[in-house]
């Protein structure tokens, strides 16, 4: 989905951006309850739990007991529901959890959306009556979980991609150094073997003449890991010294220090915060989904 939200109708928002950035918005309802369900987003799916939710509400009102009332707090932190006189909060519900929502069309009180609780990761839908205004409500939710969204990708949601760009050239890096390792090996062993050949060359050649063998040109064969001691000098100075391969600063083949992208830090996140980053990243990418739609279907309900 390339918008992360979506709705049938086109239709206006109801508050200011700073409304619902700096403050809340504040909605009384009746709170039928909530149930589980097993997909996170379908107008069939919340169909059914308000079904549910209202059969059991029949249930508690012939046995005296009242509907709870609650207070809805809307923000772009998420929809949190309190009991009203105490202000205790009973579910706390953050937007990107959020993936649906819709209300009843024919019945302006009831409306409900699906979240996926934070402790136990499955998807529970809540129902609400509340005194017509769940089309305002609905759109509230959806105007929050926009400004949210945008508020994401200029915080931090563009840096989740970033960090995993960079998370994949570091392993990239990390072959690389593993491969450098490898070869600096390889090239000490065949310079060990070379320089043992070269001393028992050199001995040879002391008994059988002291002078070079040469070319075709008259020239000394040139050998780049050639003992010092045999080099004969010219213009009576040394060749320069061949630099010991073992050093403490571990390098490169162009002598560079390996580069570490993740070596920085305070600038580094915590485990706990890139998860939590990676799923608003993906719950946001999911999308809400507003409807409008009938709930109402039986006589039962027409009661209701």
């Amino acid at each position: 989905m390339n918008r992360a939200f979506s709705r049938k109708k086109d239709k206006t928002w109801m508050h200011t951006p700073e409304a619902l950035s700096k403050h809340y918005i504040p909605y009384n309802a009746k709170f039928l309850g909530s149930t589980e369900v097993e997909q996170p987003k379908g107008t069939e799916v919340v169909r059914d739990a308000v079904r549910k939710l209202k059969f059991a509400r029949h249930i508690k009102k012939s046995e005296g007991q009242k509907i709870p009332k609650v207070e809805l707090q809307i923000s772009i932190y998420g929809v949190k529901i309190l009991e009203p006189k105490t202000k205790e909060v009973q579910h706390n519900c953050q937007l990107h959890r959020i993936s649906f929502c819709a209300d009843d069309k024919t019945d302006k009180r009831i409306f409900t959306f699906i979240c996926k609780d934070s402790e136990s990761n499955k998807h529970l839908c809540y129902v609400f009556d509340s005194e017509k205004c769940a089309e305002e409500i609905t759109l509230t939710i959806g105007q929050a979980f926009d400004l949210a969204y945008r508020k994401f990708l200029e915080s931090g949601g563009k840096d989740v991609e970033t960090r995993k760009q960079i998370a994949g050239l570091q392993k990239r890096i990390q072959d690389l150094e593993t491969e450098n390792v490898e070869l600096k090996n390889k090239v000490q062993d065949l310079e060990n073997q070379l320089r043992i050949t070269q001393v028992s060359t050199s001995k040879a050649g002391s008994v059988m003449t002291n002078s070079p063998s040469t070319d075709i040109f008259d020239m000394i064969p040139f050998s780049p890991i050639s003992h010092q001691s045999s080099l004969p000098t010219r213009n009576g100075t040394q060749p320069p010294p061949i630099p010991s391969r073992s050093s403490e600063i571990k390098r490169d083949l162009f002598g560079a220090e390996p580069f570490d992208p993740f070596n920085c830090g305070a600038g580094d996140f915590p485990p706990d915060i890139q998860s939590k980053l990676d799923e608003m990243q993906e719950g946001f990418k999911m999308g809400l989904t507003l409807e409008g739609t009938v709930f109402c279907l039986d006589p039962l309900d027409s009661r209701c």
